[in-house]
C-alpha cells in the first residue's frame, strides 16, 4: 500500500483528475481531458491483484467475481477517491477519479445561480441528467451543500458509492451507501420514507420500482433529487414513462404533477478560460410544461424552453449563447489538493452490523485474509510521477 499511497499523493498534487492502473502497463493519468502515460512507472500484474485484494471488502470482492466490475469510494491519506475495479484483457484494472477535498458550491462550479431556486423547493422531483463523466454527482453535491447552508431540514442520501462526505450545518444530513447500508434502492426508498426526511437524494434511477417510489415520495411532500442517464429532457421523460410500473397515462399525470424540473448537463471546454465549464439545459415545470407531459407532446418541450427564457429555462444553445458567452466572472476549477477542513467527516462502521452480509440463499463465503501487496522493486527514474514520489520521500526523511 505504501507505493499506492505515494502514487495517489503525487497525482493529487499534480492536479490530475483521473488515474488508470492495470498490470504490465504504464500508469495513465488524465488532466483537462488529456491522458498522459507515465512510462517509467509500470506495476506488475501480481502487485495490482494484491492491491485490489487489499482495498476491496468481502462484498465488493463477491461483486467483482460475479459481475466482473465493482464500484467503491476510498479515502487515502484524507484524499477521497472514486474507484471502479473491472476485468480487462490485462487482468484486473482500476479507474480512479480524484474527488475534491472540499465540498463544492454552485458558484465555484460556474453553475447558473437560478439552480438555488430548486434547493428552496419543499416538494417535487428534480432530475439531474447527462452522460457518464458530465459532472452530475458534483452538481448534486453542490445542491446538497446549498441546502445545508440555507435550510433547517433533514436530508437523506442513497448513493452508490458515497463520494462526498458532508458535515451537518443548518441541515441534518445522513448518507447511506448501496450494498453497505441498504441492499437495493427499492428497499432504501421504502426505509427512508419512515425516517422523516425533508430531502431525499437518489444516486441513480434505473429500475422501475426506484422510479415509482421516487415519484411517490415527491408527490407526498418531499424534495427528491435524482440522477438519470439521458441526453435530452424528452429522453428523460420518455425513459421514466417507459420504465414505470404504471400505465403510460397514469405515470404522465403523476410526473406532470410532481416534477420540479430537469437539468441536463454537459461539459464544454472554453479555450479562452483553458478549462471546461458546465453547459446546461434547464426545464422548470410550469403549467405549459405540465400540459405537454400530460398530453404526451414531448417533442415540443425544447421549443417551449425557447419561449420561456424569462422563467429561467434554457436550451443548450441558449445557455451557451445567452449566459456563458456573456458571463465574465468564471471561477477556476477547484484545486484537488485543497486542504480538507479539520472537522471533515469520517465514515464509521458499527459493530452491530455485518457489512458483508447479503440477503440471498446459499452459504456465505469464508472470509479471506487481505493480502498486503508486495512493493515493486523496480527503480524508477525520470517519470513525471516519480519526480513527485522522490520529493515526497525527501520530505518524510
Amino acid at each position: 500500500m505504501e507505493t499506492f499511497t505515494k502514487i495517489i499523493t503525487a497525482c493529487y498534487e499534480k492536479g490530475y483528475s483521473d488515474l488508470h492502473i492495470t498490470g504490465g502497463h504504464p500508469l495513465v493519468c488524465r488532466r483537462d481531458g488529456e491522458v498522459f502515460f507515465q512510462k517509467q512507472h509500470v506495476l506488475s500484474h501480481q502487485y495490482v491483484d494484491a492491491l485490489v485484494d487489499r482495498i476491496l471488502n468481502q462484498r465488493q470482492k463477491r461483486q467483482l467475481k460475479e459481475h466482473w466490475s465493482t464500484d467503491l469510494a476510498l479515502s487515502v491519506e484524507d484524499k477521497r477517491l472514486r474507484i471502479n475495479a473491472f476485468s480487462s484483457h490485462r487482468g484486473v484494472s482500476l479507474a480512479i477519479r480524484f474527488l475534491p477535498s472540499v465540498i463544492p458550491d454552485l458558484d465555484s462550479l460556474n453553475l447558473h445561480p437560478s439552480l438555488k431556486d430548486f434547493c428552496a423547493a419543499r416538494s417535487g422531483l428534480l432530475l439531474i441528467c447527462g452522460s457518464t463523466g458530465s459532472g452530475k454527482t458534483t452538481t448534486i453535491a453542490a445542491l446538497i451543500n446549498e441546502i445545508n447552508n440555507t435550510r433547517a431540514c433533514h436530508v437523506m442520501t442513497l448513493e452508490d458509492p458515497i463520494e462526498y462526505l458532508f458535515t451537518s450545518r443548518m441541515a441534518f444530513i445522513e448518507q447511506r451507501e448501496l450494498g453497505k447500508h441498504f441492499h437495493s434502492y427499492q428497499q432504501g426508498l421504502l426505509d427512508v420514507l419512515r425516517q422523516a426526511p425533508d430531502v431525499i437524494v437518489v444516486g441513480e434511477m434505473r429500475a422501475p420500482e426506484t422510479i415509482q417510489l421516487s415519484l411517490d415520495a415527491a408527490e407526498s411532500g418531499h424534495l427528491v433529487i435524482a440522477t438519470m442517464h439521458a441526453g435530452t429532457h424528452e429522453e428523460a421523460v420518455n425513459r421514466m414513462c417507459s420504465l414505470s410500473t404504471l400505465a403510460g397515462e397514469h405515470i404522465r399525470l403523476q410526473l406532470a404533477q410532481s416534477l420540479a424540473g430537469i437539468v441536463n448537463q454537459q461539459l464544454l471546454y472554453m479555450p479562452r478560460l483553458k478549462h471546461s465549464v458546465p453547459l446546461l439545459s434547464i426545464l422548470r415545470n410550469t403549467r405549459a410544461i405540465a400540459t405537454l407531459i400530460r398530453e404526451n407532446k414531448l417533442s415540443q418541450l425544447d421549443s417551449t424552453l425557447e419561449t420561456c427564457k424569462a422563467k429561467g429555462m434554457f436550451t443548450f444553445a441558449a445557455y451557451r449563447d445567452d449566459y456563458l458567452a456573456a458571463r465574465t466572472d468564471f471561477r477556476q476549477p477547484q484545486v484537488l489538493h485543497a486542504t480538507a477542513p479539520g472537522n471533515a467527516p469520517r465514515e464509521h462502521s458499527s459493530r452491530l452490523f455485518d457489512y458483508d452480509y447479503r440477503p440471498c440463499p446459499g452459504a456465505a463465503p469464508q472470509p479471506s485474509r487481505r493480502q498486503e501487496p508486495d512493493e515493486p522493486q523496480t527503480v524508477f527514474d525520470g517519470g513525471d510521477i516519480d519526480d513527485y514520489i522522490s520529493e515526497l520521500e525527501r520530505r518524510s526523511s
